[in-house]
């Protein structure tokens, strides 16, 4: 099997080559990891120019002999190539799975708003260096390689689901890469914000046309919060219950996705 590797946003680096790597030589030897020279270029902020970061997701996501995509990181800078690379995407590239999370949730948007192969919200091959980052990847790696569940969100019980980083969805919104999610469980995740940002990215998310269908949410992890001075006054919980009351659906309580070690998957759609 073969997985295409690509890093759409921001510049990274080789650190996560070889210890991933190694752990898909150890758990998964079937796997074949391709990492595309385009992980390692950079331009400015960018792991290569918005063409460059473009052109290499076409050539693997239409390439038939590459079974499924899997993310290096996320940052920022997904959203500035869709208008280049959705228009391309055809053939195999919509029987592929894509995984990815934070700013991958731009592509995974587009990719599910067009029906184009199977996204998801999951750990990203970077999350190999994390604290236990092998029981992270493995996660993504068993639903990649062998459709294996295990690796799921647990609350996810067979109505459609969605998840999302709270700042990308609040980007997608209004635009025409954001996915219709009517009768979709919606779980939204945040890192490195104040509570009154995510209050005010809530606010969106409550108001949001786009998102009137929706049969429910539920919040991942919120980490690395940024100090709030003074202090905001209200819990997370208490938050999701307030806007979602305003949305007129019911809050469903925590998921475990995020910024985090135990980052689970969430397939968009039915699993």
């Amino acid at each position: 099997m073969k997985i295409g590797v690509l890093a759409p946003a921001s510049r990274t680096n080789r650190d996560a080559v070889a210890p991933i790597t190694a752990y898909c030589a150890a758990n998964h030897p079937q796997v074949e990891l391709l990492f595309h020279p385009q992980c390692f270029d950079y331009d400015g902020h960018f792991a290569g120019s918005d063409f460059a970061r473009a052109a290499a997701l076409v050539q693997y996501a239409n390439d038939p002999t590459i079974d499924a995509i899997w993310f290096y990181r996320g940052g920022y800078g997904s959203n500035r190539i869709l208008a280049m690379a959705m228009p391309d995407l055809k053939g195999a590239a919509r029987t592929k799975k894509y995984v990815g999370y934070s700013d991958m949730g731009f592509l995974l948007g587009a990719l599910y708003a067009r029906r184009i192969g199977h996204p998801a919200h999951g750990p990203m091959v970077s999350d190999i260096n994390r604290t236990n980052g092998g029981e992270t990847v493995a996660r993504s790696l068993a639903w990649l390689v062998d459709d294996d569940r295990s690796g799921f969100e647990p609350g996810l019980d067979g109505q459609p689901s969605a998840a999302f980083n709270l700042a990308i969805l609040g980007s997608l919104i209004g635009t025409p890469w954001m996915p219709d999610l009517t009768d979709h469980i919606l779980i939204v995740e945040e890192v490195s914000e104040p509570m009154y940002n995510i209050d005010r990215l809530l606010f969106t998310l409550a108001n949001a046309t786009q998102l009137k269908g929706i049969a429910g949410l539920r919040l991942g992890a919120v980490t690395s919060v940024v100090e709030n001075t003074p202090a905001f006054g209200e819990t997370l919980d208490y938050m999701m219950i307030r806007w979602s009351r305003d949305m007129g659906v019911p809050y469903l309580g925590r998921a475990r996705v995020g910024h985090m070690q135990d980052n689970h998957v969430v397939p968009f759609g039915t699993v």
